[in-house]
C-alpha cells in the first residue's frame, strides 16, 4: 500500500525531471543555453499541445458564442504606436554598476535597518517566498556586524520604485552586498525590434507581437463582417509572443518567447452589466483550471487595487497559484472597457462600432479578456501533478496529470516479449488505441519496472497483456494513482477512456 503525499517540490525537482525525462530542455544547449529560451521535448510538447487542445475545445468549439482566429506574430508597427506599446510598454530597470547584473527594479526589494530608533544601514532582496526570512537575517548580521544594542525593528520591505534619491546610495546589491552601486530605475521598453524588407532603416522597424491581443483587435471588423456574430461574442487565439523581460527566472515562468491562450469578450457598454459577465468569466476560468487537474486548494484570487489598474481599466482579478517559489499570477481577466477599440479607430480612421440588433444602436463594446499562458498553465499542472510515494520501502516518483493533459493516455504492455503470440495480440490493440489517443509501446524489463516508468511521465492506465488474453480476450488494467489492477474487455476499455478523455 503506497504512503501518498504530496512533495515539497523545489524547482531544482521539476526542472530535473524535466529534463530527465524529456518534457523541457534550455534552448541551445549544446551552445551553453540562451536564457529566456526553452525547448519542448517529445512529453513536453505533447503536454502542451494538450493543454492548448482542452483550451480550444471548451473555449471556442464547445461554446457557440466564441469564434477562433490565428493572426500574424508581425504585424504593421501603427498597431503597436495605437496600442500604447511602442511608448509605454516597459518595465523598469535597475543595474548593479559592480557585478554588471540587471534587476527588475519592482522585483527587488529593500528596506532599512533600525536599531533602537537609529537607521543603521539597507537591506536588499530579490522577490522570492522566502525574502522575509533572508531580509531579516541579513539585519541580524548587519546590526552584529556594527555592534549595535537594542530592539530591532521590523523589517518593511518595499520594492525598488519606491526608493526616494536620497537612499539609492544606501541600499545594497543583492550580488555584492555594496551600498550605492545600483543605478536609478528607469524605464526599459520590452518590445522585441526587427525589420521588414530589404531596406534596414526607419521604415522598415517592425516588432515582435509581446501579446495576441492587438491580432484580435485589428481583425474585429473582419470578423463582425464575416462571421455573422452578435453582442455578446469572443474572440480567442492561441499564439507566440515575445517579450525582451529584463529578468528571465523561475523556469518557464518568466520566458522571453511564451505562448498564450487569450479571448477577448466583447459586450455593450451598460455599466451596470459589466461587472456580473466579468464575475461569470473569473469563474469559469476558475472551474476550467480545476477541469483539467489543478487543485482548488493551490489557486487564489487577486483583485487588483483601483490605484493599480491602468488608465483604461475597469477592474482586473487574478487567478493565483501556489508555485514551488511562491503564489504569483496564474491567468489574468481584465475588464479593459472600449480603450483598445478606440485607440485603433482614431488610429485607423476606420469605424469599429457595431450594431446592436437588439438594441438598434451602433457603438464601440466594452472588453473582457481572460488571458493566460500556455506555459505558465504547464508549469503549474507539472507542479500539481508532481508526487513522491512510499510503496513497501521504496520511493515511487508519479506524476498525477489529468487524463486529458496526460502525455500518453495508455501505454501497452505484453507480459513477455519471445512469446509471438503475445506480442501479436498486443500489437493489434495498440494499434487500434494508436488511432485515436497517443499511447506507448514497452516490451523492455520487468513488469514492475515499465510500470514505475509509465508512473514517472504521468501515464494514466497500463494495459498488461497476459496469457489469460490468449484465452479469454480480457487485459489487465492497472490505475496510475491507487495502483490498483482488474481485468477488462477491450469494448470497456474504450468506454473508460472515452469517458474520461474525450
Amino acid at each position: 500500500m503506497a504512503k501518498a503525499s504530496q512533495s515539497q517540490n523545489t524547482m531544482e525537482t521539476i526542472v530535473a525531471l524535466c529534463k530527465r525525462r524529456g518534457f523541457i530542455f534550455p534552448s541551445s544547449e549544446i551552445y551553453g543555453g540562451y536564457n529566456g529560451f526553452f525547448d519542448y521535448g517529445p512529453l513536453g510538447s505533447e503536454v502542451k499541445k494538450n493543454i492548448k487542445d482542452a483550451w480550444w475545445k471548451d473555449m471556442v468549439q464547445r461554446r457557440d458564442d466564441i469564434v477562433g482566429l490565428d493572426s500574424t506574430i508581425i504585424m504593421h508597427p501603427d498597431i503597436w504606436k495605437a496600442s500604447g506599446h511602442i511608448d509605454g510598454f516597459s518595465d523598469p530597470m535597475v543595474d548593479c554598476k559592480v557585478s554588471k547584473l540587471r534587476y527588475r527594479a519592482d522585483q527587488l526589494f529593500f528596506a532599512p535597518v533600525i536599531v533602537a530608533g537609529e537607521t543603521i544601514g539597507y537591506v536588499s532582496v530579490l522577490e522570492d517566498k522566502g525574502m522575509q526570512a533572508d531580509a531579516e537575517k541579513q539585519a541580524e548580521k548587519l546590526k552584529r556586524k556594527l555592534s549595535k544594542q537594542g530592539e530591532l525593528a521590523p523589517i518593511e520591505l518595499k520594492d525598488y520604485t519606491q526608493a526616494k534619491p536620497e537612499e539609492y546610495p544606501l541600499i545594497p546589491s543583492p550580488e555584492t552586498g555594496e551600498p550605492g552601486s545600483l543605478t536609478p530605475p528607469r524605464d526599459f521598453n520590452l518590445m522585441f525590434e526587427t525589420h521588414v524588407g530589404a531596406l534596414r532603416d526607419e521604415t522598415s522597424v517592425a516588432y515582435l507581437r509581446p501579446e495576441t491581443a492587438q491580432g484580435i483587435f485589428q481583425n474585429y471588423k473582419n470578423i463582425v463582417d464575416t462571421g455573422r456574430v452578435k453582442i455578446p461574442f469572443g474572440i480567442a487565439q492561441i499564439g507566440k509572443a515575445f517579450r525582451n523581460e529584463i529578468t528571465p527566472r523561475n523556469f518557464i515562468f518568466r520566458t522571453r518567447e511564451f505562448e498564450q491562450m487569450e479571448m477577448e469578450y466583447f459586450i455593450a457598454p451598460d455599466d451596470d452589466q459589466w461587472q456580473s459577465v466579468h464575475q461569470e468569466w473569473i469563474e469559469w476560468c476558475q472551474n476550467w483550471l480545476k477541469s483539467i487537474g489543478l487543485p482548488e486548494e493551490l489557486m487564489g484570487i487577486d483583485v487588483h487595487p483601483q490605484e493599480k489598474l491602468a488608465h483604461y481599466s475597469r477592474a482586473c482579478t487574478d487567478i493565483t497559484f501556489q508555485f514551488p517559489f511562491g503564489e504569483q499570477e496564474l491567468w489574468g481577466i481584465a475588464a479593459r472597457g472600449n480603450f483598445d477599440l478606440t485607440q485603433h479607430q482614431e488610429h485607423s480612421g476606420k469605424s469599429m462600432e457595431i450594431f446592436d440588433e437588439a438594441r438598434k444602436e451602433k457603438y464601440i463594446p466594452h472588453v473582457i479578456e481572460p488571458a493566460l499562458g500556455v506555459d505558465r498553465t504547464f508549469l503549474a499542472l507539472i507542479s500539481a501533478a508532481y508526487h513522491e510515494e512510499d510503496v513497501e520501502g521504496e520511493t515511487r516518483t508519479v506524476l498525477k496529470f489529468h487524463p486529458r493533459i496526460a502525455p500518453y493516455k495508455v501505454a501497452v504492455l505484453p507480459l513477455v516479449k519471445n512469446k509471438p503470440e503475445l506480442v501479436e495480440k498486443a500489437q493489434v490493440l495498440y494499434q487500434k488505441l494508436q488511432r485515436r489517443y497517443n499511447v506507448f509501446w514497452d516490451v523492455s524489463g520487468a513488469i514492475g519496472r515499465r510500470y514505475r516508468r509509465q508512473d514517472e511521465i504521468g501515464t494514466p492506465w497500463c494495459v498488461t497483456i497476459d496469457f489469460d488474453s490468449l484465452e479469454d480476450d480480457t487485459f489487465t488494467l492497472r490505475d496510475r494513482d491507487t495502483m490498483e489492477q482488474k481485468r477488462i474487455k477491450e469494448a470497456e476499455l474504450f468506454a473508460l477512456l472515452d469517458q474520461q478523455i474525450d
